[in-house]
Order: C-alpha cells, then sequence, then structure tokens
C-alpha cells in the first residue's frame, strides 16, 4: 500500500492537461462575452429616459384659470407628443382633462379646480403618457398642482 501511495504522489499527468484546459476555457468565455456584449450595445430598447412635468403655476386657488404643463426628459429637454392627463387629487376637478404636448413640450388647460368641503387645500394630479414609438418612459410621480384656498 504505501508503494502504491509514493507512486500516485510521484504521479503528474493529471496536472498536464489542466491548466492548458483552464486557459482555453477561459479564452473561450472571454470571447463569448466579449461577442454578447457587442449584441447588446446595438440593442436600442435598452436606453430609456424618464419623462417628467413642469406645472406653472404650481400652486392655484380655486376657480377657473389657465396652467402651463411642460413635459421635459431628463435632461430637461422638451418633449414633443406626450399626452398630459390632469386629473382630482385631495382637489375636486370636473373630469379629467387630456392634451398632446406641442414642439416646445408644452400644453396649455383652462382648469377649474375646487377643495373639498372642510378643506382649505387640495391637489391635481398630472400624469404623463409617452409618445408611442419612443424610448421615454413615467414611472416616477409627476409634480402635483397645490389648489389653496383663499
Amino acid at each position: 500500500m504505501f508503494h502504491e501511495l509514493r507512486r500516485f504522489a510521484a504521479d503528474d499527468r493529471a496536472i498536464e492537461g489542466l491548466p492548458i484546459r483552464l486557459v482555453i476555457a477561459l479564452v473561450v468565455g472571454v470571447a463569448t462575452m466579449s461577442v454578447m456584449l457587442n449584441m447588446l450595445s446595438g440593442v436600442q430598447g435598452l436606453a430609456v429616459s424618464e419623462l417628467d412635468v413642469r406645472p406653472s403655476p404650481d400652486v392655484v386657488e380655486p376657480g377657473e384659470q389657465q396652467v402651463q404643463l411642460t413635459v421635459v426628459d431628463d435632461d430637461g429637454d422638451p418633449v414633443e407628443g406626450a399626452t398630459v392627463i390632469l386629473r382630482s387629487g385631495s382637489a375636486k376637478l370636473d373630469g379629467v382633462l387630456t392634451a398632446t404636448s406641442n414642439p416646445d413640450g408644452r400644453v396649455t388647460v383652462t382648469v377649474a379646480p375646487d377643495t373639498r368641503a372642510n378643506q382649505e387645500t387640495g391637489t391635481l394630479v398630472v400624469d404623463v403618457k409617452p409618445p408611442s414609438g419612443s424610448q421615454y418612459v413615467d414611472r416616477r410621480d409627476n409634480t402635483e398642482i397645490l389648489v389653496v384656498e383663499g
């Protein structure tokens, strides 16, 4: 038994092929990874930009008035063709207002908000639907319009 153990310890044939196989596996893995990354970098659908709506003014009183809403991307550039939706939040608004942004990213709507009973303040919710076929998304909440009585 001791003779076989010494012969096993002196045998280095199994180690001869191991480093070469590891090097080949590493080279093939790196080559495959670089091909996959090149394919992914060509896919345009992975780059998206978050839309935001900037109301002006963002604080209004009850009653009929005009509000200008500007749709912008992550860089603050205007976005044309986005659908802006203005609806009741904790303040009342008759119905839901929708409009499409112009080339300057602007929408002007006439609103007649009102506060609810026993409340002095409320909000109007602003949502935006990105232009179809674009690389824009709207995942975060947009700035709400504050309605303050008196």
